[in-house]
Parts: C-alpha cells; sequence; structure tokens
C-alpha cells in the first residue's frame, strides 16, 4: 500500500468514482451523488491550500481510499477543519487503514487547526460513526434531507 499526499492525474474521477460505486450499491444513491463529489472535489482540488491534507492510499489494483482535511472551506466558519471524501474500497475495509489515517488526519488537525475538525454524513453508518467517535467526533445536528441527492437522515459531526 503507497499512500501519497498530492493528487495525481486521474486521483479525483477515481475518487468519485470509489463514492458512486459504493453508495450506489449500498445505499441506492443516484449519479447524482458520484457528480456532487467530483464536482466540489475538482473545486477544492483548484483552490487547495498548503495547509490542506490529502491523503491518498493506492495499491496493485488502483486508488484504494481517500481521506481529505479542507482546512480553508468557507462554509466551516469556526467549526476547524471540513474532513472530506473519506472512503475505502470494500477490498481494505478491516484492514486498519482506515483508523491510520484518520490519524494522521487528526495529528494534523491537531497541529493546524487547534484539534477542532467537522464532518457530515448521515445515519445508518455505523462502523464510521464509531471510527469518528473514537477520535473525539460528536453528533451535532441531526435532520431529514437530501444533500446526498436521496432522502437520509443527514448528520454533522464536530471534534470540539
Amino acid at each position: 500500500m503507497h499512500i501519497q499526499t498530492a493528487f495525481f492525474p486521474g486521483a479525483i474521477g477515481s475518487i468519485a468514482a470509489l463514492h458512486g460505486a459504493y453508495y450506489a450499491r449500498h445505499w441506492g444513491f443516484s449519479t447524482f451523488f458520484e457528480a456532487k463529489v467530483a464536482q466540489e472535489l475538482s473545486t477544492f482540488a483548484l483552490r487547495q491550500a498548503p495547509t490542506d491534507l490529502v491523503l491518498l492510499a493506492s495499491d496493485e489494483s488502483g486508488l484504494a481510499a481517500s481521506l481529505i482535511l479542507d482546512l480553508n472551506d468557507l462554509a466551516s466558519g469556526s467549526k476547524g477543519a471540513h474532513l472530506r471524501w473519506f472512503i475505502l474500497a470494500d477490498r481494505l475495509r478491516g484492514t486498519g487503514l482506515g483508523r491510520r489515517m484518520l490519524a494522521t488526519a487528526m495529528a494534523h488537525v491537531d497541529d493546524h487547526a487547534g484539534g477542532k475538525a467537522w464532518l457530515t454524513t448521515f445515519n445508518g453508518l455505523a462502523p464510521a460513526r464509531h471510527l469518528y467517535e473514537s477520535v473525539g467526533f460528536r453528533l451535532t445536528l441531526e435532520a431529514e434531507g437530501e444533500a446526498w441527492g436521496t432522502k437520509v437522515h443527514e448528520q454533522e459531526f464536530c471534534r470540539p
């Protein structure tokens, strides 16, 4: 497994594809979600700042995981770093890679954002929630919404 801290040609499309395939297969999300990931990720890549963190894991099959910390998201306000696009290919679930990537990201948050971070997700992703809570995130908001392209119970977690 090779982890790099910069985008490479094809990475944005691969991250969007990982999200699109996983959430379509397991949650019935449409291409709306994959397009939204691609659009927002592309916008981030064009404005990425030196304090932001990009973690991309690849193996012999290609891009296998991503985690991005956006420390310059205008929507963040005082919430700190925005944890985004955290996903692992199915073949890597349960290997500890996600926990290692999240630990690296939280060390970055501690060094560059005073320990404060936030993320959005939706109810039903129990393993992810457990992982987030294990590093200090707490559920702060929950409401039904369609920001993901389908109706879910959207959640916001913050790490104070």
